[in-house]
């Protein structure tokens, strides 16, 4: 069955209007699982109104392929972890960025009929600028999985001159644009997508593993230009639309990230944070270890707890339980909150998520900027598996990675307990004065297995 151009254009329209439902409902947590469902079923109605449309032809191995990658994709997301979700998006980033510059490549050795003169040179814009942009975001999503999988050092890669490697990599392509256009042949497509590859390893390694967050944001916003890039090259209004929402929503996330740690977008994707301009302060004093019967002790007395989640509770799996000791101790009568970072987790908007998915009451879970003042007050805090996002050397060590970031005031507080695997420094390797306070104490072992012993305590 082939629709009409009418109706596709209206099932286009409702699932545009539907993704954008759906952007505007992710910004709260009360809405968040309608506008997954908006977005869901603005992509059935597009996917089905694409194959549908009279301008694709239904050839016997489109149907299987569809089914095929149906399947992979069920597969992998029933399968995959919260802790998994941020290599999975890079991932995902990648496979958009990889199809547009196979789309471009495709669109150049085999060029619409009858095109000339302006129109012509509107086509050949749009191969290069989707070839150039997905080349980036294929090859930088796929470093950032490797650093958010462990499979790389999240360290960054300080080239001598790598910024001027990063501009000259930037100017040589716009000149290859311009002989492109000037119809010196396809050489230059192909030099230039190499070179795009080579920029964005480059660009997402020079990139400290504390950026990360910053980084997926980022290629979030590449794969939706490289989308929109080639929609325009297939003539496709919803590719179009879809993908400038997903690249200006990626770079206002990204603006608004990178805003929250005091930093320079520009800075961060060449590469600036992650470096130092002097030798870091030493840090003095010894961690203290504490035990589960002391910490219990300790919130059966507090009457004012704010618990900082971090990636250690993604990793051990303890939103969960931190929600029935939430639970708990609201019975008792204590005020609870959870304090949220920007970029606690390795992606936007992680620790949110996973405490929605364990029931957590929303209206007690607050931005940093509305929680930060209270830490002073608070008789206990609990920090799950945090480091960067916790760590004092922001405000103290004008020589830290991370100095000038704004962070949770942890340490105001009469208490500090911090639940840690280990005495290792954290996903960024960046050592944490907090952990040596003398108000501060180290509860050692998975998160989960200590949640649980607590609660038995209760």
């Amino acid at each position: 069955m082939i629709l009409s151009e009418n109706i596709v254009t209206a099932l286009y329209i409702a699932a545009s209007v539907l993704f954008i439902l759906s952007l505007g409902g992710l910004s709260g947590q009360e809405s968040a699982k309608r506008a997954v469902w908006y977005g869901i079923v603005g992509m059935a109605i597009a996917v089905i109104g694409t194959i549908l449309s009279p301008a694709v032809t239904i050839t016997s191995s489109l149907l299987p392929l569809l089914v095929v990658g149906a399947v992979i994709g069920g597969l992998v997301a029933m399968r995959v972890e919260m802790t998994g979700m941020p290599q999975l998006v890079a991932a995902l980033h990648s496979f958009v960025g990889l199809a547009a510059v196979f789309i471009g490549i495709n669109s150049d050795i085999l060029p619409p009929v009858g095109l000339a003169g302006a129109e012509k040179i509107i086509h050949e814009v749009e191969i290069f600028v989707g070839v150039f942009i997905g080349a980036i975001t294929f090859t930088g999503s796929v470093v950032a999985y490797g650093k958010l999988s462990g499979l790389l050092d999240g360290k960054p890669l300080t080239l001598p001159g790598r910024n001027m490697l990063n501009v000259g990599m930037v100017l040589v392509s716009i000149y290859l644009g311009y002989m492109y256009m000037s119809h010196a042949g396809s050489w230059t497509l192909w030099v230039m997508t190499a070179i795009a590859l080579v920029f964005g390893l480059h660009m997402v390694l020079a990139i400290g593993g504390a950026d990360m967050p910053v980084v997926v944001s980022m290629l979030n916003s590449y794969s939706g230009w490289a989308a929109a890039a080639t929609g325009f090259l297939l003539g496709n209004d919803l590719l179009i639309v879809t993908g400038a929402l997903v690249g200006a929503s990626g770079a206002i996330l990204s603006y608004i990230m990178c805003k929250a740690m005091n930093r320079n977008f520009i800075a961060v994707i060449f590469g600036g944070w992650g470096t130092t301009i002097g030798p870091q302060r030493e840090v003095e004093g010894e961690m203290i270890a504490t035990d589960v019967a002391a910490v219990s002790s300790d919130l059966k007395e507090a009457n004012d707890i704010i618990i900082v989640p971090g990636y250690g509770m993604a990793v051990a799996q303890a939103q969960s339980a931190v929600s029935e000791l939430t639970r708990r101790l609201r019975g008792m009568g204590k005020q609870v909150r959870f304090a949220i970072h920007p970029v606690a987790g390795r992606l936007p908007g992680h620790m949110n998520v996973l405490l929605a998915e364990a029931k957590v009451p929303y209206d007690i879970v607050l931005e940093m900027d509305e929680i930060n003042d209270d830490f002073q007050d608070a008789d206990m805090v609990i920090i799950l598996g945090a480091n960067d996002i916790v760590n004092p050397a922001a405000q103290e060590d004008p020589n830290s990675p991370i100095a000038g970031m704004p962070v949770l005031e942890v340490w105001k507080a009469r208490q500090v307990v911090i639940s840690k695997r280990g005495q290792g420094r954290g996903y960024s390797g960046i050592e944490n004065p907090l952990f040596f306070r003398d108000n501060s104490r180290m509860l050692y072992g998975d998160a989960k297995s200590s949640l649980d012993q607590l609660i038995s305590l209760f």
